[in-house]
């Protein structure tokens, strides 16, 4: 059974693999449309994507 920040690394990876270098919009995107539409936890869910899509993408560039 995979914890939660397995799962939230698991959707950053699938971000950046299916939409590389705009990965970044996609996820701001799903903030704004679960926000838009009074779905907060799906909106924190994306917001907790976005803080480990931010660090797989810092590690990239180092490497």
């Amino acid at each position: 059974m995979l914890t939660r920040d397995q799962e939230l690394w698991g959707m950053a990876l699938w971000v950046d693999k299916h939409h590389g270098d705009a990965g970044g919009e996609f996820i701001a995107s799903k903030i704004d449309q679960l926000s838009q539409v009074g779905e907060p936890d799906g909106a924190r869910l994306w917001q907790d994507v976005a803080r480990r899509y931010k660090q797989l993408v810092e590690r990239k560039s180092r490497s």
